[in-house]
């Protein structure tokens, strides 16, 4: 089992399949995509070698693999991703972040390919707010490739990033719709990153305030399956859906932590705010994922304690589109 000089095991991967995305929101890159930026970006793991870091890191006793970006639905073959993700011997479940451009035309595709549980990033239920966030007015079209998911019986998890200046004030839109829709709604707080200093000061929500506001009402916290993410999860048997809540500014978050990432050009980072990734490139690119195995697990000997956002350290992370969030 991998854990780390803390006793913390880590069942969870998240892995990068690309850091482009199509969107534009303003807490991560209101400028969109910098084509450019990096020559390296323009040379993602393939599948092949997705596979052999996936087969890495489930002998290690990773469970549980999450196919992120940028926006992975830009892979022509994320259905071959999926597929590899989901036959490793010991990985039990696949899931995709997406901000759920392609979901509708996909989401069949997607099943069959194994897909066992869905994330999809909406930060308003008013079209005209959601575009003013994310650059696109595709709201409507993204809602129905999540009916047509939870048709297929996938679960299905809605992310929204709190934003005191744009979507705190429908909180109770969002409540409406999860009393009548079987989603788990995950509120999550504005994290600083090395591009949105001012942002972040002018939008940042205390995820306790909300936590507060639930128990008040009536809602119950549950309890984490052990490959689960950070959210804290709530139900109300009054309600459909449930409420999470993720809070990288409470205290002892990190203590809980369960999952690596590894990006899109193979470098593992042992936090989403470490200074830099352990670049394993060249050992992925040999296939041999026993070798690999081997360095991820010396590699997490050294993930440190806890975070730093407290104290304003962003680490290597200019923007969340490079490693999922």
């Amino acid at each position: 089992m991998l854990q780390d000089n803390f006793g913390r095991r880590f069942y969870y991967l998240r892995l990068s399949v690309t850091d482009i995305c199509n969107f534009r929101c303003n807490y991560c890159l209101p400028d969109g995509y910098q084509c450019g930026e990096s020559i390296a970006r323009e040379n993602p793991l393939s599948v092949a070698e997705v596979d052999t870091v996936v087969r890495a890191f489930a002998s290690l006793g990773t469970e549980k693999v999450r196919l992120t970006g940028g926006e992975p639905s830009l892979r022509k073959d994320l259905v071959q991703l999926i597929e590899t993700a989901k036959h490793a011997d010991g990985i039990r479940r696949v899931a995709i972040t997406t901000n759920g451009y392609k979901l509708h035309s996909e989401i069949d595709a997607w099943q069959r390919a194994g897909l066992d549980q869905l994330n999809v990033s909406i930060d308003s239920l008013d079209p005209q707010q959601f575009q003013a966030i994310t650059g696109h007015d595709k709201l409507e079209k993204i809602l129905r490739g999540i009916d047509r998911a939870l048709e297929l019986d996938i679960p299905t998890k809605v992310n929204a990033v709190l934003l005191r200046e744009h979507n705190l004030a429908e909180f109770n839109h969002f409540l409406d719709w999860v009393k009548v829709t079987p989603v788990s709604l995950r509120f999550i707080e504005l994290m600083r990153t090395g591009d949105n200093r001012d942002f972040f000061a002018s939008n940042h929500v205390a995820g306790s305030d909300i936590e507060n506001l639930l128990l008040r009402s009536g809602w119950e916290q549950v309890v984490r399956s052990r490959d689960a993410g950070p959210a804290k999860e709530f139900a109300h048997p009054d309600y459909a859906g449930r409420i999470g809540l993720i809070m990288p500014y409470s205290k002892d978050f990190c203590a809980s932590c369960n999952r690596l990432r590894m990006s899109a050009q193979g470098a593992l980072h042992l936090c989403l705010f470490a200074e830099q990734g352990i670049d394993l490139r060249d050992t992925i690119a040999d296939g041999d994922h026993e070798a690999l195995a081997e360095q991820i697990r010396a590699a997490v000997c050294g993930k440190d304690a806890s975070h730093q956002l407290a104290s304003g350290f962003t680490g290597a992370t200019r923007n969340l589109a490079m490693l999922g969030g």
